[in-house]
């Protein structure tokens, strides 16, 4: 029962209607037994300033952060880490006495469902289609073990940005000029939003997929790459694995106990399904 000790989280975003993050959080909150709650908070742009200064103010445990609030959050935080700083934007924010620290756990809740789903990127070629906030957050990881990480995207310059900043790391990223290298790539991942609407075109050139690879689709909502690399026989893998453990990490910063996973992950296929 929400009372006046309750702690709130919440997300900030713009939209967030959509959000399955409530669901998972209650559940989870719920399942420990513990006093939080989480809920939506739908900030217009222009009104992110005071939407930060609400979390001291009201003294909320925390918040994540959504588009398109990501990077614009970063300067009115006290503390940012290292890998959000790199990774140019801040996901998750904890509160501790009126300090409010930004993280990123994007980056590391795609790794750890790459391992949950029994996919090693150590020494794999990898191909990353998209040169924005969430490739960067996955490719920030992936360059550390993969044997190389091959990155396409229209825009040249934030393209070649990337991918210089990444050769900070391990000197193994390209910025390919086609999407040509797909074809001799070991893992293919999209990081674009191409996909989410049915008149989207293809993200890449799907006559250069073949069975022995793995799809990785950062759109946890089906998309046509994801049925067309499913029918040729693919490993494919959605956003929703990357969603949960993003959301599992803030989870325990935010209480410092354990998540329950399973609880999490049952209400959140639930929350996708319309179920909750």
């Amino acid at each position: 029962m929400i009372s006046a000790k309750t702690k709130i989280t919440g997300l900030l975003g713009y939209p967030v209607e959509h959000s399955l993050s409530p669901a998972m959080h209650n559940a989870g909150f719920r399942a420990l037994g513990i006093d939080y709650c989480y809920l939506g908070f739908l900030v217009h742009p222009d009104s992110l300033p005071d939407a930060v200064k609400a979390i001291r103010a009201l003294n909320l445990a925390g918040v994540n952060v959504t588009v398109p609030h990501k990077e614009k959050v970063i300067p009115l935080l006290d503390e940012v880490d290292k890998e959000a700083r790199f990774i140019g934007a801040v996901n998750t924010v904890l509160n501790t006495g009126g300090i409010l620290k930004g993280f990123n756990t994007d980056g590391r809740g795609f790794i750890k469902s790459l391992t949950k789903s029994n996919v090693v990127a150590k020494d794999k070629k990898v191909f990353i289609v998209g040169a924005g906030g969430a490739s960067r957050a996955v490719a920030y990881y992936l360059c550390k073990d993969a044997a190389s990480v091959h990155m396409f995207d229209i825009d040249r310059v934030k393209l070649e940005n990337l991918v210089g900043d990444l050769n900070r790391i391990n000197g193994n990223v390209y910025a390919e000029e086609s999407l040509a290298v797909v074809s001799s790539s070991d893992i293919v991942l999209n990081a674009t939003p191409l996909g989410l609407h049915d008149n989207d075109p293809m993200p890449l050139d799907i006559n250069l997929l073949s069975d022995s690879q793995v799809v990785y689709d950062l759109i946890y909502s089906e998309t046509p790459l994801q049925r067309f690399a499913s029918e040729l026989g693919c490993k494919v893998l959605n956003g929703l694995g990357m969603l949960f453990w993003q959301g599992v990490l803030a989870f325990e910063l935010w209480t410092g106990k354990d998540a329950p996973v399973d609880v999490m992950w049952k209400a959140l296929e639930e929350g996708r399904r319309g179920k909750v």
